[in-house]
């Protein structure tokens, strides 16, 4: 929920003070998401390991880390938790409650941003050696990918979901956001077929070169 109100609450207030700059109003948007999703990290990876994200919690499940029956219920608590998100975004700027998107997010070169952001993501999640490093690389890559995709990056089907009914600055129409989860979750299943090999490869290198 939270996290859903900073990525629309941050948009509706940079939009409001940028004055029609773009950029001015991306970067306030980048800033506060990458603030306190790395906040979120730290403050809940010990309770819950931290997810936010039904793509990570399916990849979790696929690496038997959890349970399918749990990963359901995270999915479940994610999306709902991310739309009561927007719709807390929109009572704190006295905006419509209940809104659908406008804004138009489709094409091959936003399904490819996304899958790209969402890869990127999972492979950080996946390939972190210390869990004190989870906050700072997974914000960081959000805010990196923010800015060198089209899509601004949503990697998230949860935040997708939320983001279609918020008709502000951060918003999908919401016949748009399928085709972005579809492309997160190639990304997210790509990521776990190759993350499996490459760090398992990694860490096997790097104990070998430990015990010589």
């Amino acid at each position: 929920m939270f996290l859903a109100a900073t990525v629309v609450g941050s948009g509706i207030m940079a939009e409001r003070l940028a004055g029609g700059n773009l950029a001015v109003a991306l970067i306030a948007n980048t800033g506060a998401t990458v603030a306190v999703l790395a906040t979120l990290i730290a403050l809940l990876g010990p309770l819950s390991g931290a997810h936010f994200n039904p793509a990570v919690s399916v990849v979790e499940a696929l690496q038997g880390k959890l349970a399918w029956s749990d990963a359901t219920a995270y999915s479940f608590i994610q999306i709902a938790g991310c739309c009561a998100g927007a719709l807390l975004a929109h009572a704190m700027f006295e905006s419509p409650l209940w809104q659908l998107s406008e804004h138009i997010r489709t094409g091959s070169a936003q399904w490819l941003a996304e899958f790209v952001a969402t890869f990127g993501l999972l492979m950080v999640v996946l390939g972190h050696r210390r869990s004190e490093d989870a906050p700072w690389m997974v914000a960081a890559w959000i805010g990196g990918a923010y800015w060198f995709t089209p899509s601004t990056s949503f990697a998230n089907p949860a935040i997708t979901i939320a983001r279609s009914l918020t008709n502000t600055f951060s918003g999908i129409r919401p016949s748009d956001a399928p085709a972005f989860i579809l492309a997160q979750f190639a990304g997210a299943l790509t990521a776990f077929a190759i993350a499996r090999h490459l760090f398992l490869m990694t860490r096997a290198q790097a104990n070998t070169g430990a015990k010589s």
